[in-house]
């Protein structure tokens, strides 16, 4: 017989204070919870250190009473170690050690990011599946790859929680501002507004920046939260559509704070039924930072490594949740069935077998997707196809090789092309290879061509000839920043083949690039911080 392990979390890493109980069995005991809510401004790092103080105390013996046990019947304290505010971490770390010290318990710190992810699961009884967590201070697409939670896509600025909460500060609706958004864009009509996403990651800071202007110039309140809600959503949901489409995973789960919204929980929910995945979201009180995750992770962990020794109980402001290794995820795959009429079912797009006088041809038609609303999805499937025409007339006019087109038709957002007769580069990589497809990349780079989605499913092998295909999100850029995250895509992607090896492979593409100016640019955008929470 297994004993009952049960473990103490404690959260609070930016405006909300968590204790929760939890067990070895998944069993809840008890949740406790107090959040900040500021007099004006956003979330003062001080001053949720000061909340934290204040409420620890009160929820500790709170959480023993309403699990009815004893002080003496904890078995493990767990906190959240990062990532988060500074000042805040620092109370939570502070208070978990001194209760671990006064009971004589062992202690553990956690990811604040995985403990989403892993109470989700426990609530929802997903296995291993691509995850969309979005909170005030994060916004991430987290799948399991190789050992580890890898992060497939997440902000370059601000999470989009931040978003919602500074637009529904500077124009008057209050902290937090999505439930006030959401309320109002109910009965809005749409705002064009710039949607921005750059290859596996997207930005919310010029979406904002645009919807205040909007705003200032007197446009609807109601149409202007609808036009940001629905734009940053979408911008989402497209991004955990295309891990989705590369992992091959047949789960989908929200989580975090921004899970309260019911409209993107119906984005995503659309978005997953229309590629056979099965949709997840924990209940609404797991969504938000709580106390009972950090338990439930807390004895995951110390099931795997054991507790932590006190001199390793400092805190990580920025914790990545990529950094921590995951030995309990069972990683089988289902694969979604194609029809016979389809050669492959993308995140944007089906490809579909044709033939252009006599030669094997495709057509990739860019299907609507029901998640968007029409007047985003028309914009943005129209775009694309009249780009991405372009993109392979020029990348092979710069000595790339890529599919011969044969026709475009915007009306029907479609564009038939050559049949490429080959393998993907994630089958066949090796360093060689890695190097020559850094030296085709500097071709596109040279003429400002930004691919926007080079992964290993993305270049082919043909007779020892690299072939890229896929321009769908491709554009053209001469920003060193755009450049590095183009090949950051690639990095991610070669993560998700082969963990171990993808340091060496990356290594040779940078070689066969040879550009210093990009490379440096890569290594500042890696160690930015891309977010606080």
């Amino acid at each position: 017989m297994v004993d009952i392990v049960i473990c103490l979390g404690i959260e609070g890493t930016a405006e909300k204070t968590g204790v929760g109980i939890v067990d070895s069995d998944g069993n809840i005991l008890a949740m406790q919870g107090c959040q900040l809510y500021p007099e004006k401004g956003g979330i003062h790092p001080r001053i949720a250190a000061e909340h934290h103080a204040e409420w620890i105390p009160k929820l500790i013996p709170k959480a023993i009473e309403e699990a009815a046990i004893n002080y003496s019947d904890l078995d493990l304290i767990s906190f959240s170690q990062g990532p988060g505010l500074g000042p805040a971490l620092r109370i939570v770390a502070t208070s978990a050690r001194s209760l671990a010290l006064s009971l004589n318990k062992p202690i553990i710190g956690v990811n604040h990011c995985i403990g989403h992810v892993e109470v989700g699961k426990l609530d929802t009884g997903a296995v291993n599946p691509v995850s969309l967590y979005v909170s005030g201070g994060n916004s991430q697409v987290i799948a399991y790859e190789s050992g580890r939670y890898r992060i497939f896509g997440e902000t370059l600025d601000i999470a989009i929680g931040n978003c919602l909460d500074q637009f529904g500060r500077e124009t008057g609706l209050g902290h937090p501002g999505g439930p006030v958004i959401e309320k109002l864009a109910k009965k809005g009509n749409y705002i064009d507004l710039p949607y921005v996403v750059k290859g596996m990651d997207f930005s919310f800071s010029g979406l904002l920046s645009a919807a205040l202007r909007q705003h200032q110039k007197g446009a609807d309140i109601e149409d202007v939260c609808f036009s940001l809600q629905e734009t940053a959503f979408a911008m989402l949901v497209e991004v955990t559509e295309r891990a989705l489409s590369h992992t091959q995973k047949d789960e989908v789960m929200l989580c975090g704070g921004v899970s309260a919204n019911s409209r993107l929980r119906e984005m995503l929910k659309t978005m997953s039924e229309e590629h056979g995945a099965k949709f997840y979201m924990p209940e609404m009180k797991l969504c938000g930072d709580n106390g009972v995750m950090i338990a439930w992770l807390g004895l995951l962990m110390c099931k795997e490594f054991g507790p932590m020794d006190l001199a390793d109980t400092g805190i990580i402001q920025r914790f990545r949740t990529d950094e921590v290794d995951i030995p309990w995820i069972d990683n089988t795959k289902n694969y979604l069935k194609l029809s016979d009429d389809l050669i492959a079912k993308g995140a944007e797009s089906n490809i579909l077998k044709s033939s252009y006088m006599g030669e094997n041809a495709v057509i990739k038609a860019r299907i609507p997707k029901n998640y968007r609303i029409p007047e985003i999805d028309n914009k943005i499937r129209k775009s694309r196809c009249k780009l991405e025409a372009k993109l392979l007339s020029d990348a092979k006019r710069a000595g790339v090789r890529t599919p011969i087109l044969y026709d475009v038709d915007l009306a029907e957002k479609s564009i038939l092309m050559e049949a490429i007769d080959g393998v993907m580069l994630k089958e066949v990589i090796d360093e060689d290879l890695s190097f020559k497809v850094g030296r085709e990349i500097a071709k596109l780079h040279s003429v400002d061509i930004i691919h926007g989605d080079i992964t290993s499913s993305n270049i082919m092998l043909r007779d020892d000839e690299l072939i890229f295909i896929d321009f769908g999100l491709g554009r053209y850029s001469d920003l060193d920043e755009d450049k590095a995250v183009d090949l950051l895509v690639l990095k991610k992607s070669l993560q998700s083949v082969d963990y171990e090896k993808a340091v060496s492979y990356f290594r040779s593409v940078l070689e066969g690039y040879g550009n210093s100016k990009i490379i440096d640019k890569i290594s500042d955008i890696e160690h930015r911080g891309r977010y606080t929470h």
